[in-house]
C-alpha cells in the first residue's frame, strides 16, 4: 500500500480550527496511487506549456465543453433538465459538449475505490478528531471517488470546464491548478445555507465548518460564477465571491406551444414540484380549506412525488378535502399546464424553480412566494401574483381573487406568457453563457 497526501488539505484545516488540532500533515493509504503521481506530474509539466497558449483562443471559436455534475444525470429535476438544455442549445451553436456524472463511472471501481477509502478516512477522523460523521465521511468518500474516476478523462483536450455543484467545482478546481482552463461554477442552490435553514445540518457544526469550507473553495477555484438569479449575490459575496466574479443568467427552456382549454368548466389549479417540506404544499392544503364554499367547481392537481406524499394525503383526509388529485411523477406538463388555470407553487425556500418557467411559458396565471430569484422574473400583478412564503391566509386570499377572477388569470397569463418568451428561452439562456465562455477564452477578456 502507497502513503498518498488527503486529496482536501484545506477541508482539514478547516476542520482542524473547528475541533482546535494543531496542524499535522495528513496521509492515507490508498494502493496504486504512484502511478498517479507519476501521471499527475508528466501531466503538470505538459499542461504548463498549455497555460500559455491558453488565451489564443478567439471569440466565435467552437469550443469542446464539459460540463460536470456530482449528481446521476440524466434524473427527474431542475439541474438534469437545465444540464440538457444548456448542452443541447451549445451543440446547436456548432460546440461539442460532454457530461459527467457519478452513474457514468464502472460500478466495479466504485465499489473497490469505497472498500479502500472509507476505512481509511474513518480511521482518519477518528484519530485526528475522536469522531466522525457519517456525512463528511459520505461526502469526502464521494469527492475522491468522482477524483479518482475523473483520471481516465482527458481534461486537457477542453476548453471549458463548467461545474454545476459546489463539489465538481472543487474536484476540477485540483485538477484545474494544472491545467489553466477556463473553469465556470454555476451554483443551484446554497448548499451550506439551505441545509442550515432546514435544520439538516446544525448551526455551529463540524458539517458546517466542512460544507463551507468547500463552498468557499468552489468559489475561489472558479474563473467566473454563473448565477441562476441575483439572489446568489449576497450569499456567494459572504463566501467570498466578488461581485465582478458573477453574471446573472435565468434559465430559458424549450417549451412546446400550448393550446389553453378549460376542464369541464372547473378552475383547475396545478401544483408541479417534489413533494418534499421546503415546497409548501401543506400551506396550499390549508389555505384551499378555507375556501371550500368556492372550490365546488375548483380541483386541485398535485404533480411530482417525495418523502411528504403519505402525510399529504393524510391532511387532504384531515381536512376533508374531495377535490385534491395526487397525480405523482409526469412526463406530460405541458399537457397538464395547457388545463390548468392557476399555478400555484407557495415554496418556503428556493432559487428560480423550472415547474414557473414552464407555467409562465404555457400562460397559466401564476401565484408564489417571494423566495430566491422568484420575484426578478414574476412581477407582483404584472406576470402573477407573489405572497410571502408561509403565509396561509395571504394565500388563501390570493387564490380566491384568482378563483373568482376569470379576466385577472387571463391578465396575468398573458403577460407571463410574452415575457417568458422574450427573456426565458433556450436560445436566450445559451447565447449567453456562450458569451461568457467565449470572452474568457479572449485575450483581455474577463
Amino acid at each position: 500500500m502507497n502513503e498518498m497526501h488527503f486529496p482536501y488539505p484545506y477541508v482539514i484545516n478547516a476542520l482542524d480550527k473547528y475541533y482546535g488540532v494543531v496542524a499535522k500533515p495528513v496521509t492515507l493509504k490508498i494502493a496504486g496511487t504512484e502511478k498517479d503521481k507519476d501521471k499527475d506530474s508528466k501531466r503538470k509539466k505538459k499542461d504548463k506549456k498549455d497555460k500559455a497558449k491558453k488565451r489564443k483562443s478567439k471569440s466565435g471559436k467552437k469550443l469542446r465543453i464539459l460540463i460536470a455534475t456530482f449528481w446521476d444525470y440524466p434524473h427527474t429535476g431542475g439541474l438534469s433538465n437545465y444540464i440538457t438544455t444548456l448542452k443541447a442549445g451549445l451543440e446547436d451553436l456548432g460546440h461539442k459538449v460532454d457530461v459527467i456524472s457519478p452513474n457514468q463511472f464502472s460500478a466495479g471501481k466504485v465499489e473497490a475505490l469505497r472498500e479502500a477509502i472509507v476505512p481509511q478516512l474513518k480511521t482518519l477522523f477518528q484519530n485526528r478528531y475522536g469522531s466522525c460523521t457519517s456525512k463528511i465521511i459520505q461526502s469526502s468518500r464521494l469527492l475522491y471517488i468522482y477524483e479518482q474516476m475523473l483520471q481516465s478523462i482527458k481534461l486537457e483536450k477542453y476548453d471549458i470546464l463548467h461545474a454545476q455543484d459546489l463539489f465538481t467545482a472543487n474536484i476540477l478546481g485540483r485538477y484545474n491548478e494544472n491545467l489553466g482552463k477556463s473553469l465556470l461554477f454555476t451554483p443551484h442552490g446554497m448548499y451550506t445555507f439551505s441545509r442550515l435553514k432546514f435544520n439538516r445540518i446544525a448551526s455551529g457544526s463540524e458539517e458546517e465548518a466542512y460544507y463551507k469550507e468547500i463552498e468557499k473553495k468552489a468559489i475561489e477555484y472558479a474563473t467566473h460564477i454563473v448565477i441562476l438569479s441575483d439572489s446568489f449575490r449576497e450569499p456567494l459575496g459572504q463566501l467570498g465571491a466578488p461581485p465582478s466574479k458573477l453574471t446573472t443568467v435565468n434559465t430559458g427552456i424549450d417549451f412546446p406551444p400550448v393550446s389553453r382549454k378549460g376542464e369541464n368548466g372547473k378552475v383547475i389549479i396545478s401544483c408541479v414540484a417534489r413533494l418534499g417540506p421546503r415546497k409548501g404544499h401543506s400551506d396550499l392544503l390549508l389555505a384551499l380549506s378555507k375556501l371550500k364554499s368556492l372550490t365546488q367547481h375548483v380541483e386541485l392537481q398535485i404533480v411530482g412525488d417525495g418523502e411528504m406524499r403519505e402525510a399529504l394525503e393524510l391532511q387532504v383526509k384531515e381536512l376533508q378535502l374531495t377535490n385534491v388529485k395526487f397525480l405523482g411523477k409526469r412526463d406530460d406538463i405541458p399537457s397538464i399546464l395547457s388545463k390548468t388555470d392557476i399555478f400555484v407553487l407557495p415554496t418556503l425556500n428556493d432559487n428560480l424553480p423550472i415547474s414557473i418557467i414552464e407555467a409562465m411559458h404555457s400562460g397559466t396565471a401564476i401565484l408564489t412566494t417571494d423566495c430566491g430569484g422568484i420575484t426578478e422574473i414574476v412581477h407582483h400583478n404584472e406576470t402573477g401574483i407573489i405572497i410571502q412564503p408561509g403565509n396561509v391566509v395571504q394565500l388563501a386570499t390570493q387564490l380566491e381573487q384568482l378563483i373568482v377572477n376569470s379576466t385577472l388569470r387571463s391578465q396575468l397569463g398573458d403577460h407571463a406568457f410574452r415575457y417568458a418568451k422574450t427573456h426565458l428561452t433556450r436560445e436566450a439562456m445559451v447565447q449567453k453563457i456562450e458569451h461568457i465562455y467565449q470572452n474568457l477564452l479572449t485575450p483581455g477578456g474577463d
